[in-house]
Parts: C-alpha cells; sequence; structure tokens
C-alpha cells in the first residue's frame, strides 16, 4: 500500500505538470505585430572572449538583417588570446559596414563583477553615445541570428510597450550528447521559467535567454544600467527580474530561425556547461540542493523504477512515465529528433543531477562560475538569499 501511494504522488506530479506551471510544455506560435510607423535605433553589444571561429558569422548575421532602422555593432574583446576582433572586423569590412562596427578592449575585470556582465556594461558605456534612447541588443558571440530576428522582436517590443524581449536561440543538437541533453536543457529551462508566466505583466516570475536580448535604453538607466546586477552569473534571468519589478513588460520566446554555432561533443562538456550556474540557480544553499536532488529524483527517476515493481505501483509508474515523455514530446519534435528520445527525459534528468551536484563541488572548491577560463564568485540576488 505504501508503494501505491507513492506511485500515485509521482502520477500527481506529472498530472500538476501537464495541466498547471503556465503549461509551459507548450510550443506555442504568436503571430509577429505589424511594424512600427517609425524604426527606432538598435544598437547591438557582444561580449567576446576566444571567439575568433565563431565571432565572424554572428556579426555577418547581424549586418544581414536589413533592418530599416539605425543599426551598429559593438563588440567588447574582453582579455582573448586568439584574432577575436580582427575577425569580427573582417566580417564587417566584407559587407561594407565596417563604420557600423566598433570594438572594444575590456578593463580589467574589477572585484565584484562576473566577467561576462563587465564584458557587456563596458559596451554599454563605452560604445553607446549619450542620449541615445533606442534598443539594446544584448548577444552572445556564437549566435547565427535569422534573416528576420531583429525586426520580429522590435516589432513585438514596440507593439507591447516591452522594457525586455528575449528568444532562446536553438541550439546545436547533432552528436548524441547533444540530442539527450540539449532538448532536455530547455524543457528544464521552460519549466523553470514558464514563457507563459514571464510574459504575464502580473506574475512575478521573470526569465530571459542571454544569447539574444533586445532591451529598451530607458529601462536599463531605470535600474541603473548592469551594476545592478554586477555579480550575477546567471545575467539574463537576473537582469529580467530586475526589469519586470513594478509590472513592466518582458517577453520570452523560441526562436526556431536564429540558432547557435556552438556545440557540445560530448556529455562531459555539457555537464561543464550546466555545472558553470547550476548551484547558483539554487542559491548556493545545500539545503535547496538536497531538495533538488529529492525533487529530480521522485519527478523523473521514480516512474522509472516503479516499473520493477509489481502490480497498480508498476501501473501507475508506467502511466507517469508516458505523461512525462508525452509533455516532452513538443521539445523533441521542436528539435526535429525521433519520438523515441522522449522516453529518455529520466537518463536525460540524472545527467542533469550529476551536474548540480558537480556545480556544488565546484563552488566548495572555489572554482564555481567558470566562465572562459575564469573562476567568478557570484552574489547572491535579493530573491535568492
Amino acid at each position: 500500500m505504501p508503494l501505491t501511494i507513492f506511485a500515485i504522488l509521482v502520477l500527481v506530479i506529472w498530472l500538476g505538470m501537464w495541466l498547471g506551471n503556465g503549461f509551459f510544455w507548450r510550443i506555442d506560435r504568436e503571430p509577429v505585430p505589424q511594424a512600427p510607423a517609425e524604426w527606432p535605433d538598435v544598437i547591438a553589444v557582444i561580449p567576446a572572449r576566444n571567439e575568433e571561429a565563431l565571432i565572424g558569422e554572428t556579426v555577418a548575421s547581424l549586418f544581414d538583417q536589413g533592418y530599416p532602422g539605425g543599426f551598429r555593432i559593438v563588440v567588447v574583446d574582453d582579455h582573448s588570446e586568439d584574432a577575436t576582433a580582427e575577425e569580427a572586423e573582417r566580417a564587417a569590412e566584407v559587407r561594407n559596414r565596417s563604420g557600423d562596427l566598433r570594438v572594444v578592449a575590456a578593463e580589467p575585470l574589477p572585484e565584484g563583477w562576473a566577467g561576462k556582465v563587465w564584458a557587456m556594461d563596458q559596451g554599454i558605456e563605452r560604445g553607446i553615445p549619450p542620449g541615445f534612447d533606442g534598443y539594446v541588443l544584448l548577444c552572445d558571440a556564437d549566435i547565427h541570428h535569422g534573416r528576420d530576428s531583429l525586426r520580429e522582436l522590435v516589432c513585438r517590443a514596440e507593439a507591447n510597450q516591452l522594457d525586455l524581449a528575449s528568444v532562446m536561440v536553438r541550439l546545436r543538437c547533432e552528436s548524441v550528447a547533444e540530442t539527450l541533453l540539449i532538448p532536455a536543457f530547455v524543457f528544464f529551462f521552460r519549466m523553470l521559467y514558464p514563457f507563459r508566466r514571464v510574459n504575464n505583466p502580473a506574475d512575478r516570475t521573470a526569465g530571459a535567454a542571454g544569447g539574444t536580448m533586445l532591451v529598451r535604453m530607458s529601462a536599463l538607466e531605470r535600474i541603473g544600467g548592469l551594476a545592478s546586477i554586477r555579480g550575477e552569473l546567471i545575467d539574463d534571468c537576473s537582469l529580467a527580474r530586475q526589469i519586470k519589478r513594478g509590472g513592466r513588460r518582458i517577453w520570452l520566446g523560441l526562436s526556431d530561425s536564429s540558432y547557435s554555432t556552438r556545440g557540445y561533443g560530448s556529455t562531459g562538456e555539457i555537464v561543464r556547461m550546466i555545472a558553470r550556474t547550476a548551484y547558483t540557480q539554487l542559491g548556493r544553499s545545500p539545503i535547496r540542493l538536497i531538495g533538488c536532488i529529492f525533487g529530480l529524483a521522485v519527478t523523473f527517476v521514480a516512474p522509472v523504477v516503479l516499473l520493477f515493481a509489481f502490480g497498480w505501483p508498476s501501473l501507475i509508474g508506467a502511466a507517469a512515465w508516458l505523461l512525462m515523455a508525452l509533455l516532452y514530446l513538443p521539445m523533441v519534435r521542436f528539435y526535429r529528433q525521433s519520438p523515441l528520445w522522449s522516453l529518455l527525459l529520466p537518463a536525460a534528468a540524472c545527467v542533469y543531477l550529476w551536474a548540480t551536484l558537480v556545480s556544488a563541488w565546484n563552488h566548495h572548491r572555489g572554482r564555481g562560475g567558470q566562465w572562459k577560463g575564469r573562476a567568478q564568485t557570484a552574489s547572491l540576488s535579493p530573491s535568492d538569499r
């Protein structure tokens, strides 16, 4: 009987996932609003550290947008040891846009700042002229932007009076490790930050995707610039939280046309990527870590384990696993993978659990927050304390 009650609890959890939590599992396709009467100016700020192999395509895809309004790019060369700056300049020169590209060398990282946030702040402070009242496009150096992606973001921001509009671009999903873990990464992110709740100004849930974030300059000024999140490793969601306070409007969606050019060939590479911020997501709290382990085990692993029981627990566990796979299926299909991969979400959850443990271990060894070869100590936002 106790095992049957436990199995029912597991099934109820997945029924709650299906019917609640902002229907996070659905892939919504929101129509793009009409173009604004006047296109605002946009300045893209790209923090780049040792991105020689990828920065050229990122710069080229942005200039290829053909954005109707004023558009410029600021690349922040964050102490690169390769030809990052030269590749960015070459991409602009090929498209006859050298005059619209500025490369700035980042100053040394001050104490209390996360490296990426400092680089973005350098781009804003040194690359954007005083009095600028348009939008800042904060984007990573490894993104190929779809031809109409910037127009769509601006249309959404202008039509809905958004202070922040961001899209989670399609991550590379080619190797076996990527196929197992990347769709799961996006699924788990949407579980933590349901897009419908993020996009509801009456809901306190705030999230963003750091690869592509269009921010209204006046919103940045209102929150005191990026100094307000200077120590945050999870900079995108921290920025969204700061901007959304007071009922401000933000928007987060999925992009089918923009994609990451960075690949993860092995499970170890993906584990390291997750481990950079996983323990920070838990507020660096051992108690929350224990709760996370228990929650992942009950939610994702228990349905499979229950299959080896007899009678009702086995049948109920199978029902929970099937429901889990059905909720995960839209994300698997979004990444154009076989539906059979949806059955392997429990295996992916185990890898993410391991990555979280690695993240906690790295933090206690003083090697938390690794980004581009630098270990950083993240500060906790007020909501994490």
